[in-house]
């Protein structure tokens, strides 16, 4: 047991080293095609699952490689249907995982690190720090965790889940690639969106991907000192260069970016802020998204009232800025934005 630990995780290798390994153990050409099948578009988690193939030769792959595939330590299903995972590496590090089923659909929220180094002050995940960033294999494995769990294909996929997407910019990149691929799971482009807190140098580098992958920043405030206050893990980026990057984005790819807006009573939900947001927006291709602060225990913020949430949801619209009021998926299972917690997983698996 303790040898096949070291063994390297087959789905690591390329198309070219995989039609090289099937040489080197004597079996015919096509063979690695097959293989391929199996590991990037049915995205199996065993050789015994690899049924076409012959059971002589299953038997020489277990011998030289393992499925380094993530091990579900809990999950919890919310009363809306939605699942949060528990998922742990073979290494040890785990991760949260939802996936959020609805007609006809199903969407999965993932994350692109164990922790998170931004330390936003209204979000969970950041409480215990950053403990490592993910592979682009890590992050493929949550999703079809999700699609063999609910027996179903996942259509959409949120890079959402716990971590910054781009302070971990090539192997989300790689993720993104590999859900998209026709020889991997087939979602299309503008079906994978990436959320970041706003590092502009990976905005600029996003803008420049030849696919139509999907933008979201997490904005949460257009007042210089109150992001700092609640997201101090972006303040050397500023709202004018990050307004200036956006634009730039749009000019570039054609394509929308998504603005989260959290909104906290008291905070970021005053007159000058609703202003400021509005002044941010007006005039730009951008959609905002409008939701209440998810509780988190021990938090000094509060949701905003739903009135003051509709209300800057009219100012808005009444500034032409398309703007949508977000529910919460799985918030009774700690599942919904900023509720995902490494401090509660780092305790579960101790």
């Amino acid at each position: 047991m303790e040898r096949t630990h070291h063994l390297p995780d087959i789905r690591t290798l390329s198309p070219k080293e995989l039609s090289h390994v099937v040489s080197e153990l004597g079996q015919p050409a096509f063979r690695a095609k097959q293989l391929n099948e199996w590991l990037f578009e049915k995205n199996v988690c065993s050789f015994e699952e690899m049924t076409n193939l012959p059971k002589a030769f299953r038997e020489q792959l277990a011998e030289h490689f393992v499925f380094a595939v993530p091990t579900e330590v809990v999950k919890q299903v919310s009363k809306d249907g939605s699942r949060k995972y528990l998922l742990q590496f073979p290494d040890g590090v785990a991760v949260e995982t939802v996936g959020m089923p609805s007609r006809n659909r199903l969407a999965a929220c993932i994350s692109t690190q164990a922790g998170c180094n931004m330390g936003c002050a209204f979000c969970a995940t950041g409480l215990a720090g950053l403990t490592r960033s993910l592979t682009a294999q890590e992050m493929v494995d949550q999703v079809v965790h999700v699609s063999r769990d609910l027996g179903e294909r996942v259509t959409s996929v949120v890079f959402m889940g716990q971590g910054e997407p781009f302070a971990n910019f090539n192997e989300t990149v790689r993720a993104l690639r590999m859900l998209n691929s026709e020889h991997g799971l087939n979602i299309g482009a503008r079906h994978l969106t990436v959320s970041t807190c706003g590092i502009i140098p990976n905005i600029r580098a996003f803008a420049d991907l030849p696919e139509q992958f999907t933008l979201a920043v997490s904005l949460h405030s257009a007042i210089q000192s109150t992001r700092n206050q609640l997201m101090p893990g972006v303040k050397k980026y500023t709202l004018v260069r990050l307004h200036e990057a956006l634009q730039l984005y749009t000019e570039k790819t054609g394509r929308r970016p998504t603005y989260e807006f959290a909104m906290i009573e008291g905070i970021n939900d005053t007159n000058p802020e609703m202003n400021a947001l509005c002044d941010f927006c007006e005039g730009t291709l951008c959609h905002v998204n409008l939701i209440q602060l998810n509780d988190i225990p021990d938090s000094p913020f509060k949701p905003s009232p739903m009135k003051k949430v509709e209300e800057l949801q009219r100012r808005l619209q009444m500034r032409g800025v398309e703007t949508t009021i977000r529910n919460s998926r799985g918030s009774d299972i700690d599942a919904a934005c900023g509720q995902l917690k490494q401090r509660k997983i780092n305790a579960h698996l101790s």
